[in-house]
């Protein structure tokens, strides 16, 4: 688990630059990461591995190859976002020409977690996820 957790923030950190050049993201840019975002974690609750899949960047499907392994990497290393009981979006930054959204989650556990999603703008100018870092959050859960 903690190898495939390793591996995922390993390549979250190569998937190289989520954004072009030119500035921050737009309000529509930004609706849509959230909305990318919140479909994934709706996928996750049905457990909807090819519709959680598709959520993520091309080089991430490159990574896992297959919506099992995928799923099976997130039920094992994320559970916060697998089944979360709140999310509340954040801080929308952008760190080291990456773009990164700021969730603040309740996990399963009680627990509160901050994943910071790195996205990836696409050629076509939607958005996928590039990677998920997951932070135990000082702050109380819900």
């Amino acid at each position: 688990m903690r190898i495939l957790f390793a591996v995922f923030a390993l390549l979250t950190t190569l998937a190289g630059p989520a954004a072009a050049a030119g500035g921050p993201v737009s309000g529509e840019d930004s609706a849509a990461i959230q909305s990318v975002i919140s479909g994934q974690i709706d996928a996750f609750r049905r457990d909807d591995g090819p519709g959680a899949f598709g959520f993520a960047a091309p080089s991430t499907q490159g990574m896992f190859g297959t919506a099992d392994t995928f799923m099976q990497m997130v039920r094992r290393g994320y559970a916060p976002v697998y089944r979360p009981r709140s999310v509340d979006f954040a801080a929308l930054e952008e760190e080291d020409g990456q773009i990164v959204q700021n969730v603040e989650l309740t996990g399963p556990d009680g627990l509160a977690y901050t994943a910071r999603y790195t996205m990836e703008h696409e050629a076509d100018g939607s958005w996928r996820i590039s990677g998920c870092a997951i932070l135990q959050s000082r702050r109380l859960g819900v």
